[in-house]
């Protein structure tokens, strides 16, 4: 063998030997400055680091890396219409610290009626993590806890965890291996703009003036703040060349509905011949002669905003009034009216009654409000009655008022507080059964909007905290208003009629009322959950009625100076069975859907049948020019029911539909649903039921709430006159 033979045989075998262990090797080495692949719902993502080892005192990159699922997409800062924008929590070690989520140019995408910013593909979003100069570990421990909300035509929570592990020591080292994705991540990034910006929210837009020193071309630009501008409608630029200074962008939109206020700072990114190009722009609450300059609108009156609010406590006071004929209503009130009946003459009684009554509807109607707005604030898309979408909840109630109605019909007394036995009305205990009735009165009236009442919580749900919380304490003045008369004028109460025997026989019959509220509650239990669960429910309450009878042969006992404490045993068991039963509700299995993520819509071979209500089907069917009946709706809004049955699913109603060959969508909210949320808050209504009337080539016609057998088909025959539609 020559000398040249041997080194090529070494080699060879070097090569055979050693070569892919050392690609192994550098495989690891490379990989050590990603997460890898972590799937999630509709996308996958890895956390990647620019740099493979760190050094104290230096600040690195990190990409989030994500890849969405064809037709899929997540948000921007400012998700749009609906959305939320991603997060990133971060678990560092002590003293390192994490920026702000530099984020890419987003994509507008159309869902109409819907306008969204967010990213489909891939996205890859940075932040930079700052390591002490002091820093002695041998490592860097980083994980990261991500939240999406992934959409197609619906949204699906995803969340994933990332963990990563770089050494640290004297000198740091690129990522040879990642280069490349931070390359495309920042040029995706708008590039910075150091200019002077300011903006105003006035005549009901958004106005904004840039000073440039030329014409950047700009084509669009989004807003980094929601509720500012209205997502949908057009937007108006225009530059003004300076001369001897910088020129001015002058940019406008019309403003969102739902704006309350204006952020001191405002991201915003402009869409320019040469790229995205973003900058901050400061709030100016003085009036700008550049920006007026070019307005050709006048400001409205200041009293127009007042003006607006005065009539919207007033249509919540009538519209709390109203509420107290409500079905749902109904059953509490009787056991109000049966207390203050038993009062007979006594006017401090009856006052007292009336008005703790009156701080029970107030206070509860302040505190649902503060609720609803603090989880929204948490980024909840809810509105009235939203605590009946819970199914432990709904079940809660219906063993409430079957245990309410059991002491009605003389099972067991809860006399001396809940149901005020008439008997020492004066005295504390007294007080709190009236409170604790005005309280339950609400919780029961939350399935029921009344006339003007869907107006009132829409404008609420658009305001400030202080607004909203005013609007609803006048809700709830209205539904307390009968009860604050009796107290304010005592002869009024003098007209009540006087106790005697038909006290017993009235409550008895005042059961019956409460038991079908507890009948229709678990109906709607049974529809959230399955069939399995509402058995479950049912044998619930038998173990109820065993643990209320037994309560009752205890107060029976205690009376007649007997044991009671294996009555009280048997009672407490029978109780916790019950509560068992609805611990842990079974919840149905999701709708079909389609191949492209849409619910498949029901039949609608009969004229009248309602199909399921989709953004997309609307949209499909105006395309179509077709007339269409929105009907937004839940199982636990008993107007809804009652519009349906007596409105809506008649002969009348139906030979209408037919007649003018009209679609008929449904929208189910029994559920919380963010895409009927969004629909909802679309219309300024911030609670079920919802009708709306679409006719061809016309906007929506927003129907009243209580509906009656003559109203589709009356305006129907009117609407032709108007759009063209023929019979």
């Amino acid at each position: 063998m020559t000398r040249r033979s041997a080194v090529v045989a070494t080699f060879r075998w070097l090569q055979q030997r050693f070569l892919p262990w050392l690609c192994l090797l550098w495989c690891s080495v490379a990989a050590a400055s990603s997460s890898g692949w972590v799937q999630s719902t509709h996308l996958k993502a890895e956390l990647v680091s620019e740099y493979r080892q760190l050094q104290p005192g230096q600040t690195v990159t990190l990409a989030l890396n994500t890849q969405h699922e064809p037709h899929w997409h997540s948000y921007w800062l400012n998700p749009g219409d609906s959305g939320l924008a991603t997060t990133i929590n971060w678990q560092l070690p002590e003293g390192v610290s994490a920026g702000a989520i530099q984020w890419p140019t987003p994509k507008l995408i159309k869902v109409p009626p819907l306008v969204n910013y967010g990213y489909e593909d891939q996205s890859i979003l940075l932040t930079d993590l700052q390591i002490p100069a002091d820093f002695t570990g041998e490592s860097l421990v980083i994980v990261a806890t991500v939240d999406w909300l992934v959409c197609q035509e619906i949204c699906i929570p995803a969340t994933a965890s990332f963990s990563l592990t770089l050494p640290v020591a004297a000198n740091a080292e690129v990522s040879t291996a990642a280069s490349a994705l931070f390359v495309t991540a920042r040029q995706a990034l708008p590039q910075a703009l150091t200019v002077v910006g300011r903006y105003q929210m006035q005549d009901q837009s958004f106005s904004a003036v840039i000073e440039l020193p030329q014409d950047l071309q700009v084509n669009a630009f989004f807003v980094g703040s929601g509720e500012i501008v209205d997502h949908a409608a057009n937007q108006q630029m225009h530059y003004q060349p300076g001369r001897g200074e910088p020129g001015q962008l002058t940019l406008r939109q019309p403003q969102n509905t739902y704006f309350s206020q204006a952020p001191t700072e405002l991201p915003l990114v402009l869409i320019t011949a040469s790229g995205a190009k973003q900058l901050l722009l400061h709030h100016q609450t003085a009036t700008s002669p550049a920006i007026a300059a070019k307005s050709t609108h006048t400001s409205p009156p200041q009293t127009f905003a007042l003006t607006e609010f005065a009539l919207m406590l007033l249509f919540a006071l009538v519209g709390g009034l109203i509420l107290n004929l409500m079905p749902c209503v109904f059953p509490v009130l009787s056991l109000k009216a049966l207390s203050l009946s038993r009062a007979g003459q006594q006017l401090a009684a009856q006052r007292a009654e009336a008005l703790w009554y009156s701080l029970g509807v107030v206070v509860s109607f302040v505190a649902l409000a503060a609720l609803l707005l603090l989880l929204r604030a948490g980024g909840e898309s809810l509105g009235w009655g939203f605590q009946l979408q819970n199914p432990l909840l709904v079940a809660l109630l219906a063993f409430l008022l079957f245990a309410l109605g059991l002491s009605l019909s003389g099972l067991l007394q809860f006399g001396l507080g809940l149901m005020n036995s008439g008997q020492q009305l004066t005295q504390q205990s007294g007080h709190r059964g009236s409170f604790f009735t005005g309280v339950l009165a609400v919780v029961v009236a939350s399935p029921c909007t009344a006339p003007m009442m869907g107006t009132a919580l829409g404008y609420a749900a658009t305001q400030s905290a202080p607004v909203a919380l005013l609007v609803f304490t006048a809700l709830g003045l209205g539904m307390a208003l009968p009860f604050l008369l009796l107290a304010m004028w005592p002869q009024l109460s003098a007209k009540l009629p006087k106790p005697g025997s038909w006290m017993e026989q009235l409550k008895h019959w005042l059961a019956i009322p409460l038991y079908l509220s507890a009948v229709w509650l678990l109906w709607v239990y049974g529809r959230q959950t399955s069939i399995d669960a509402l058995a479950l429910a049912l044998l619930g309450l038998v173990a109820l009625a065993v643990a209320c009878w037994q309560w009752g042969l205890v107060q029976v006992a205690k009376q007649q100076g007997n044991k009671t404490l294996l009555k009280q045993v048997i009672a407490l068991i029978a109780l916790l069975l019950a509560l068992l039963s609805i611990s842990q509700p079974e919840l149905p299995a999701t709708s079909a859907q389609s191949k492209d993520g849409s619910a498949v819509s029901q039949s609608n071979s009969e004229q009248g049948a309602a199909e399921a209500w989709s953004a997309v089907r609307l949209q499909e069917l105006r395309a179509q020019g077709k007339p269409v009946l929105v009907n937004m709706t839940a199982d636990w809004c008993i107007t809804c029911l009652v519009n349906e049955r007596v409105a809506l699913n008649t002969e009348q109603s139906k030979d209408a539909m037919q007649q003018y060959q009209l679609s008929y969508l449904k929208g189910d909210w029994t559920k919380q649903d963010p895409a009927i949320s969004a629909y909802l808050k679309q219309y300024g209504r911030d609670g079920v039921p919802l009708y709306v009337l679409y006719f061809p080539g016309q906007d929506g016609q927003v129907l009243p709430q209580i509906l009656t057998p003559n109203t589709l088909s009356e305006v129907l025959a009117a609407g032709p006159q108007q759009s063209g539609l023929s019979h």
